[in-house]
This record gives C-alpha cells, structure tokens and sequence, in this order.
C-alpha cells in the first residue's frame, strides 16, 4: 500500500522493499544479493517484521557509524505507549501509527513523503551518499 501511495507522489522516489528485518539489513549492507543496493535517503521501517522484529533492525541501524543519519520513520500498527517510548528511545525519528482506513493511509504516506523529501535538509555527506 506505501508503495501505490507514493507512486503517484511529486517526487520521483526510487522504493526499495523487503520483507523481513533480515533482508532490511542485508539490504543496508549490501551483502549478497543486495551488493549494490543504493544507500536509502529515509526508512520506513515497520515494527512487526518476521525473522528479526523493527526494533532489532532500528538498533542495528541506529549503531553503526554510517548509516545512523538515515532517518528512520517507524510506520506500523502499533499505538502500544511502550512501543512509542521503545522507538524514540532506539533513535528512531518518528513514530506513526498507520490509520486504517486506506484514504487516512494514503494521506499519511504523502506527509511522510513531503516532509522528508521537500522540506527537511539534510547533510551534505548523506547526499554525496547517495552515489554509492
């Protein structure tokens, strides 16, 4: 659904999906078949993943010296306080629940896509980043 949301989106994203936090790491240090994965601009990162759960992924993420300044933005079922408090704890840089119904979903993925994508700056390196 995220990835029909952003289709239609202002601005031409390059989505790169996987389907468990073990593929999401591989992903983000390109092993195996993920060698020459590009370094993602953002992260959307659900908490309920099979193999290893978000938070895992999110601490992982959130501890190594290069990749730490990807933002992360936890998008997932969960309204638990514990998960919220969990997730800003591990660093991540915002936490949404994802509405139920699909127009709700649709405009929470657009916020999500014009915030990062059109009004936060971020670091010149991470740019640079993006060629690797």
């Amino acid at each position: 659904m995220t990835q029909e949301a952003l289709k239609d989106g202002k601005v031409r994203n390059n989505m790169h999906v996987t389907w468990d936090g073990v593929e999401a790491l591989e992903f983000l240090h390109r092993a195996g078949k993920y060698a020459d994965a590009p370094r993602p601009d953002l992260i959307l990162l659900d908490l309920n993943l099979p193999k290893k759960d978000g938070r895992e992924v999110l601490v992982e993420i959130k501890e190594d010296g290069d990749r730490k300044r990807i933002p992360v933005v936890v998008l997932t079922t969960s309204k638990a306080e514990e998960d919220i408090f969990k997730a800003y704890d591990l660093h991540a840089n915002c936490y949404i629940s994802k509405p139920v119904d699909l127009d709700q979903f649709v405009r929470v993925v657009r916020g999500i896509e014009d915030f990062w994508f059109t009004i936060v700056k971020l670091p010149a390196l991470h740019r640079r980043d993006r060629s690797e």
